[in-house]
């Protein structure tokens, strides 16, 4: 195939300083031709040198004429049990490789990877075998693997790796637990309180009591049908009755003690037989008639930070939703080991880590109250939103196309007035409704989509700032622009088999796409510039004080065990807010145009770098590190152009969209 020729290399040469005198020349789509390979690599003629980078195993070599066991890291599981890969090197691109006498592919470089089935064992072992003429090096690696639980011979058991829910739950009285547990077919099951029988279980019926990781492929009911009942799983319903004595109620800061008589004891009898097991579950009942109003704040280490935000959740654990400025004002009605429960309303409610509650004094009500008049200010740069209320309410700020909603919780709305400050190109309109009976909605329609936004307390007034979009020329989309440009990582960060750091290609990635944007007259702000790591949170925050318009994270990717690299790699981007959605489509064309690999599409990610509210963001997984044609194109000069080409063209692309479709 033809080399690929590079229009940007020509820019290249000129010195930095004569840069700034070229005209910049005017944004063009780019070309939707074939993708046109470039050369294959030399092949790398080193000594034989088998290494296994992933499973984990510490970086020990078999070289020529060597034979060597390995173990991967203490501390890792394989996580699949039917397939997983094993991917590494072997230090010539000519050697030839087979695992378990299976012949295995190695590229031209020297890296190799392959998927391989799992044996019915606790442990997976891999005889790994590289030839180079005469020579040979064999690798032994053995890996231990998460295994489901095998029932014993005897009539009564219990599966204790299967409890759902586990550790300490507090709820209100009005509630109750479904749990879950495996155990013998055709048992009784019941489950006690200080020796008294408390609830009895029944055998599942539904979907939802079978984990999908235990549904046989062909258990799944026809359409309109249901699932046959599971004999070894059983549920239940847990009212919250802690044994004899019905009014005992346990307050929600009780600690939770290995020799506590309040634990839940499972016991099944079948057969003539009895396994009987603490279930790792203590419940207790929250008074709600006495409120626990705390202060929310992630400054746990009582530094004075005034500007973070704490993290709500729709369930335990689950993904971000409510970002609370700290200060604000909550009232806990339950809990799940770190996790605690917000009653935002009386139909709304929020789960937060415990470490970012502060308790208020013991009989603080609930915070509530009326949303006052607001009142507008407009800036050169945004237009910031002053609501006022009685004290500082948890608040939920959706957006969608050109209307931002912003949700209070206990509150009633009393805006009799709604001051704009004059006449605003930005705003069109503000209007409030009561869509529950304490809670009250604010709706900003603006002019443009949605840019950015942010918000902060101010006394017990609520700021929120809408940033003001930028002026766009649609000839030169990228002239004058501010953008952030992001190199994924460290400290962590994923390693190709010939041992190629994601970090280390991202920083020279950020480098190169720094160096193209600025010659459409882009100021670039690199939120790392050396190999030393940045802090996570630290990376959107320098964005957004260097008064960035767009951020771009870039990354290298791979895949979790269990999934068959062969079946899914290439490009993917990712945004988290609505207004990211239109940069991560347009990256995610222009990247692959540039690669030529597989599409895995945009989508939504959680994902700090794409979390930031006051500029669209995206995060983009080029390629993927573990598979070796893929590492070797990015540790090439020439594929991490393509990258920063791409990158390139897919911001000019969505701000030339974007100029010619503000709303």
């Amino acid at each position: 195939m033809p080399r690929v020729r590079w229009m940007a290399v020509a820019l290249l040469v000129v010195p930095v300083g004569l840069a700034c005198t070229l005209s910049r020349p005017p944004y063009r789509p780019a070309p939707s031709g074939p993708f046109e390979p470039p050369d294959p690599p030399p092949v790398d003629s080193g000594p034989l040198s088998l290494t296994v980078v992933y499973p984990p195993t510490g970086g020990e070599v078999a070289t020529a004429g060597s034979s060597i066991v390995v173990s991967t890291d203490e501390d890792y599981r394989i996580q699949s049990r039917d397939s997983t890969f094993v991917f590494g090197g072997v230090g010539n691109g000519a050697a030839e490789l087979s695992v378990n006498g299976n012949p295995v592919p190695v590229h031209p470089k020297g890296g190799w990877i392959a998927w391989l089935p799992l044996t019915a064992d606790s442990v997976a072992k891999f005889d790994i075998l590289a030839t180079l003429g005469v020579d040979t090096a064999r690798l032994l690696l053995e890996a231990p693997i998460v295994r489901a639980y095998e029932p014993p011979d005897s009539s009564a058991w219990i599966d204790t790796t299967s409890f759902h829910p586990t550790g300490d739950r507090w709820i209100e009285r009005s509630e109750g637990l479904a749990l879950t547990v495996r155990a013998a077919p055709g048992a009784r099951v019941s489950g006690l309180v200080n020796g008294a029988t408390v609830i009895e279980f029944a055998p599942a019926t539904t979907p939802s009591d079978v984990p999908a990781a235990e549904q046989a492929p062909d258990s799944r009911a026809p359409t309109g049908g249901r699932l046959p009942a599971r004999a070894d799983r059983y549920v239940a319903w847990w009212s919250g009755r802690l044994g004899p004595d019905p009014d005992l109620v346990l307050a929600p800061n009780f600690p939770a003690l290995d020799n506590d008589s309040l634990w839940l004891q499972l016991r099944v009898v079948a057969g003539g037989d009895t396994a009987q097991s603490r279930w790792p579950l203590r419940m207790g009942l929250i008074d709600g008639t006495v409120p626990t109003t705390v202060v929310l704040s992630d400054d746990h280490r009582g530094s004075g930070q005034t500007d973070g935000i704490v993290v709500g959740r729709p369930s335990p654990f689950g993904t971000y939703h409510w970002f609370f400025p700290n200060g604000t004002i909550a009232v806990v009605n339950g809990r799940w080991n770190s996790q605690a429960r917000l009653s935002l309303s009386r139909s709304s409610v929020a789960w937060v880590s415990t470490a970012d509650l502060y308790p208020l004094r013991p009989g603080t009500p609930p915070p509530h109250g009326t949303v006052g008049s607001m009142r507008l200010t407009p800036g050169p740069q945004s237009v910031v939103l002053r609501v006022p209320l009685p004290v500082r309410l948890p608040f939920h700020v959706d957006e969608w196309g050109n209307e931002l909603y912003l949700t209070f919780y206990g509150t009633a709305a009393n805006a009799d007035w709604i001051h704009y400050g004059g006449t605003d190109s930005l705003i069109q309109l503000v209007s409030f409704s009561q869509p529950a009976l304490d809670e009250t909605q604010v709706t900003v329609s603006l002019s443009s989509a949605v840019w950015g936004y942010r918000t902060r307390w101010d006394g017990t007034d609520l700021l929120l700032e809408i940033r003001r979009p930028p002026v766009i020329e649609s000839k030169q989309p990228l002239a004058g622009r501010v953008i952030a440009i992001d190199a994924g990582h460290p400290p962590l960060g994923a390693r190709g088999p010939t041992g190629l750091w994601e970090p280390e290609i991202t920083l020279e990635i950020a480098r190169k796409t720094a160096r193209l944007l600025e010659q459409y007259g882009v100021s670039v702000i690199l939120t790392r510039q050396t190999d030393e790591p940045v802090a996570l949170m630290e990376r959107p925050k320098l964005a957004e004080d260097a008064g960035a318009e767009l951020l771009v994270s870039i990354h290298a990717n791979a895949l979790p065990d269990g999934v068959n690299p062969f079946e899914s790699n290439g490009t993917s981007v990712y945004y988290f807010y609505p207004r990211s959605a239109p940069l991560a489509r347009e990256l995610n064309r222009s990247l692959v145009r540039q690669f030529g690999y597989g599409d895995l599409g945009m989508g939504r990610g959680n994902l700090a770098l794409a979390r930031t509210t006051w500029m669209p963001a995206v995060l983009a997984e080029g390629l993927f590190m573990m598979i070796p044609e893929q590492e070797t194109v990015l540790a090439s000069e020439e594929g991490q152009w393509r990258y920063a080409r791409g990158i390139v063209e897919g911001v000019a692309s969505f701000l030339h969209h974007r100029s010619a479709n503000p709303e």
